[in-house]
């Protein structure tokens, strides 16, 4: 008779991997959450202005790409700008076809207008960084050949610009977009251009605790244990959160000043837990004569935009998040008209 597999660790609500190397998704957590983490399947047809579709970019690996495209191409015949988008979740638990971003980015996709590439990574543990990285970097890699004309997606072919492709990233997700931006600078992308990037509350720590670690509130998209848990499974075994990939403003990571990087926009939550680490890798930017703008959406905590429902909220806390989303979104569609 098979022995009954042991849980070995769990993050709360989203995650048990247990001791034959197993990992169950499956979320646990308060039930009016679930919708959040369900699939929204692709659509061919227009929903509420946009359109979307699944893509294998890489059938020896599986890789895939969901693709949102908008109603509204430009009479002009201008070609919208590619935003490459990049799902967060600790680099453990979250999915391109999951409903909360599924909102979000058919949201992005209409407001700016662009057409969003959004990928669906490999994650931890069963894969450990740097997997969620080469992913992303293998999709930027599949849009530049279809900017060559080496392969072809009828809707990016046909009315995207490869000349402003944008790296888009939630929380670990954030991190992601440094990691491709330093890689594309470094190897060169002709003739796709990378116009800019966007860290949205990305997952920038170290291994001390900073002050916002300890006094800002949890949230249920970010607490102590999450953060501690999730890298542990994901970073290279040995590492600490100073590793480049979660630490790339720290000693240990390629130097800022080095680093072939376009324009970013890196977007901070006043009340999110890892603010004070954000703030100083937006600092170190500067400091290496970076372009990097900085957009705070004040009183709002950690990925805020994505939890649709605000569950539990009273109506001027929803209103809030409503209006901080906007502005966001706002703030993005700016970044990407001006580059």
């Amino acid at each position: 008779m098979d022995q009954e597999k042991k849980l070995v660790d769990e993050v709360s609500g989203w995650l048990r991997v247990y001791d034959d190397g197993s990992v169950d998704r499956t979320w646990t957590g308060p039930p009016e959450l679930k919708f959040m983490t369900e699939s929204v399947p692709p659509h061919d047809q227009f929903i509420e202005g946009v359109a979307t579709r699944d893509v294998v970019i890489d059938s020896n690996s599986g890789l895939t790409v969901r693709i949102y495209m908008p109603d509204q191409i430009p009479a002009n015949k201008t070609k919208l700008p590619i935003i490459l988008h990049f799902p967060g979740g600790g680099f453990c638990i979250c999915q391109a076809d999951w409903c909360m971003y599924y909102h979000m980015y058919t949201r992005v996709a209409r407001s700016v207008p662009a057409i969003c590439v959004s990928v669906f990574l490999r994650l931890a543990p069963e894969n450990r960084l740097p997997a969620a990285c080469d992913d992303g970097y293998a999709a930027l890699l599949w849009l530049r050949s279809l900017a060559k004309g080496e392969s072809n997606e009828p809707w990016l072919n046909d009315h995207a610009d490869f000349n402003r492709v944008f790296l888009i990233g939630d929380s670990s997700g954030g991190n992601i977009v440094h990691q491709v931006a330093a890689r594309g600078g470094h190897l060169g992308l002709s003739p796709l251009r990378l116009a800019g990037g966007v860290p949205i509350h990305p997952g920038f720590v170290r291994k001390e605790r900073s002050q916002s670690e300890l006094e800002q509130p949890e949230s249920p998209f970010l607490t102590l244990d999450m953060l501690d848990k999730f890298l542990a499974l994901a970073l290279p075994l040995g590492s600490t959160k100073d590793h480049p990939i979660t630490c790339p403003m720290g000693p240990a990571a390629p130097p800022l000043n080095g680093l072939d990087l376009p324009p970013f926009l890196l977007c901070v939550a006043e009340k999110d837990m890892i603010k004070d680490t954000e703030i100083e890798y937006y600092e170190a930017m500067r400091k290496a004569n970076k372009d990097v703008e900085l957009l705070i959406s004040p009183g709002m905590g950690h990925s805020f935009y994505l939890n649709k429902n605000a569950v539990g909220m009273d109506p001027n806390t929803a209103a809030q998040t409503a209006a901080q989303t906007t502005a966001l979104i706002d703030g993005i569609k700016e970044f990407i008209n001006k580059h």
